[in-house]
């Protein structure tokens, strides 16, 4: 999903606001409905968020980056999760997260592609471990990987 205009990020916040009465203490509850619109959170509607509940905007974003279910960023079509925890590390999620940046044709520094279709982020652990190496996309798991997989197994989320 592109990046959403200004104007369309705070008219949704002024509207989610309202929704909860203004309370200071829906700040969670209207973030999640924010982010339920956009699939992220636009800057503008946090700014428009911090304003409306008399939330300082500093306060607003650590709530929006301390939640890992919390995006500041738009996010591809497709979820691609690499876990990082100890096992997966030792048996080469290195690589595999290579190979999927490779693959994807992700530039350094960027977790989503250009054409908004694939979103790559990594994990400490996904609980796991007997299946080491372990990516997780649009909600499945797949183990025992190898740079070699990688892409025909993204081939099958386009």
């Amino acid at each position: 999903m592109p990046v959403v205009q200004a104007d369309i990020a705070v008219s949704k916040a002024d509207e989610v606001v309202e929704g909860y009465g203004g309370e200071r203490s829906s700040l969670i509850h209207v973030l999640q409905d924010i982010q339920a619109e956009f699939d992220y959170l636009p800057r503008e509607s946090l700014r428009r968020v911090s304003e409306r509940l008399h939330v300082p905007l500093a306060e607003v974003f650590r709530v929006a980056t301390f939640y890992s279910a919390f995006t500041l960023e738009p996010r591809g079509e497709h979820l691609v999760t690499v876990c990082l925890g100890t096992a997966c590390h030792v048996k080469g999620a290195p690589r595999i997260l290579d190979a999927i940046r490779r693959t994807l044709g992700l530039r350094e520094g960027r977790h989503t592609t250009d054409d908004f279709r694939h979103t790559v982020r990594t994990v400490r652990c996904v609980g796991c471990c007997g299946l080491a190496p372990v990516i997780n996309i649009d909600g499945r798991m797949y183990g025992r990987l190898t740079p070699g997989k990688v892409p025909q197994l993204l081939r099958r989320h386009e």
